[in-house]
């Protein structure tokens, strides 16, 4: 009921009680974030840097330098992704949170099944450097290699590239400059680094 106070003359309505709010509760409106567990957020979290970092090094000039986060990267794709699937499907008990967690994993195997599981296995090998040719006067990160990736019984994948080492295990690349003979901050250095290991004649 609205009261009128008289205020100098005037009136003036009264503040409506608290009690008489008819805002509604927001408890369910965050139903579907409470609804996974510390377990669930976890696993989609490490899937979902697993997919970031493939995508980057399969699509991007950015590879992973280092074999054993590749190979993590590799497998965590090819495993992690029916796991986490079935994962959110089986523990998420609300439709729409069930909906929302299976649709990006989803995707994600419908691709790998796409390119071929097998194809995606035989990449996972990081491209190693043999030889440094180059090495930037100026800047000692920046370089120019003879890598190879060892792709299993296929053999090895070879390429020379301009490297940008970012840290010990990750890298850029870019295509050697042709006129790199002519630039004065290159210096041909010819330095055997043989990171594969492999044993020569």
């Amino acid at each position: 009921m609205l009261r009128i106070k008289f205020i100098g003359g005037r009136k003036f309505p009264s503040p409506k009680s608290p009690t008489s709010c008819s805002c509604k509760p927001l408890a369910g409106k965050f139903k579907n974030d409470n609804d996974l567990t510390r377990t669930t957020k976890i696993l989609n979290i490490i899937y979902g840097l697993t997919v970031v970092l493939f995508l980057l090094d399969s699509l991007t000039s950015f590879d992973i330098k280092s074999q054993s986060i590749k190979s993590f990267v590799y497998f965590g794709l090819l495993i992690g992704t029916p796991l986490t699937l079935i994962w959110n499907a089986w523990t998420i008990k609300s439709r729409n949170g069930k909906i929302k967690w299976t649709v990006f994993p989803s995707i994600v195997l419908t691709l790998i099944l796409v390119a071929g599981p097998m194809k995606i296995l035989f990449s996972k090998g990081a491209w190693r450097t043999q030889t440094i040719l180059y090495q930037n006067g100026h800047l000692s990160f920046n370089t120019v290699e003879f890598q190879m990736q060892d792709v299993g019984a296929l053999g090895y994948n070879k390429r020379t590239v301009e490297v940008f080492s970012l840290t010990r295990f990750f890298m850029i690349t870019s295509k050697v400059p042709n006129d790199i003979d002519k630039r004065v901050e290159w210096v041909k250095v010819d330095k055997e680094v043989n990171e594969l290991g492999l044993k020569f004649p």
